[in-house]
């Protein structure tokens, strides 16, 4: 299959719906929660708003090649926080057309997705990231996941309420969809993934990732990918709530800024993410809304 067929069109029409559906709901969600939440002291006054942008994409060679709408907010809970989905299509440059699968026989490919990270105020709330993809070259899969990083290094351990609340959720979202996703395997598979190679440290606790789930049949790892999301949507704000609202002294809020600078250095030399959109002509803008607005390195 190639992506310029009719082969797939319904199943492509079906899942930018799907992502594009989930950015909406995903911001109505963290909206609410700037609603609900209490004001950081060095935030702005009232709750924040997201501030949507489309763009226009151009493909290597010159022609139209898709593009999306990235959603910006700086927020009273959250200093920081982008949704963003996009619709991409053209073909890969030869030099990375090898990396991807399916591209090295024909690099003509389709991408769709939805990609979340969330920087709050207040240390004692994590950081956190969620994204869902489907790419189509001459194969076609689903990919993605959800990670929680607590910035804080007493709550970076595997019993910390948030944590354990994070992984029963990403695993009942597995148990779901048995015969198409392994909660042992896509926990390993993120802990092995979010990890700082030149530290020899995790991002965070973890959480599950995946990638290359087959589109024949398509309905399985489509529910799942659905799955994913929905089970994100009901998981993070109970977080947030349960820590928003404590005190931080102005040591957590150092050591905060420290363990975003570790962030930084994952999405800059490791995140497939960050490399495909910017190697395939994406809106750098968003790509790299994954960035925490403040971060130091001691």
């Amino acid at each position: 299959m190639t992506p310029d067929t009719d082969a797939h069109a319904t199943r492509k029409a079906e899942a930018r719906h799907w992502f594009e559906t989930l950015q909406n709901r995903l911001i109505a969600a963290f909206e609410a929660m700037e609603d609900a939440g209490p004001a950081w002291p060095a935030a702005p006054e009232g709750p924040g708003r997201f501030v949507r942008e489309a763009w226009h994409r151009t493909d290597h060679a010159g022609d139209p090649g898709g593009g999306g709408t990235m959603a910006v907010l700086k927020g009273r809970v959250f200093e920081k926080a982008g949704i963003h989905a996009s619709t991409v299509f053209g073909r890969f440059a030869p030099e990375f057309a090898s990396q991807i699968p399916g591209a090295s026989e024909d690099p003509r490919f389709w991408a769709s997705g939805v990609s979340l990270i969330a920087h709050p105020w207040n240390p004692n709330a994590p950081t956190v990231h969620m994204n869902t993809r489907m790419v189509v070259t001459t194969k076609a899969w689903f990919g993605g996941g959800a990670d929680l990083t607590p910035v804080l290094e007493a709550r970076r351990h595997q019993d910390d309420p948030d944590a354990v609340a994070f992984h029963a959720a990403m695993r009942a979202a597995c148990e779901a969809h048995p015969g198409v996703a392994s909660h042992p395997k896509f926990k390993t598979w993120c802990d092995d993934y979010f990890h700082l190679k030149h530290r020899n440290e995790p991002r965070g606790i973890g959480g599950i990732f995946y990638d290359y789930l087959e589109t024949d049949p398509f309905e399985p790892p489509f529910a799942f990918t659905r799955q994913v999301g929905e089970t994100f949507l009901q998981a993070y704000p109970p977080i947030v709530a349960s820590n928003i609202a404590k005190p931080a002294t102005a040591a957590q809020e150092a050591e905060q800024l420290v363990r975003r600078g570790r962030y930084v250095e994952f999405n800059l030399l490791y995140d497939r993410g960050t490399l495909f959109g910017l190697k395939t002509g994406g809106n750098v803008a968003s790509i790299l809304s994954s960035l925490p607005p403040r971060v130091t390195w001691p």
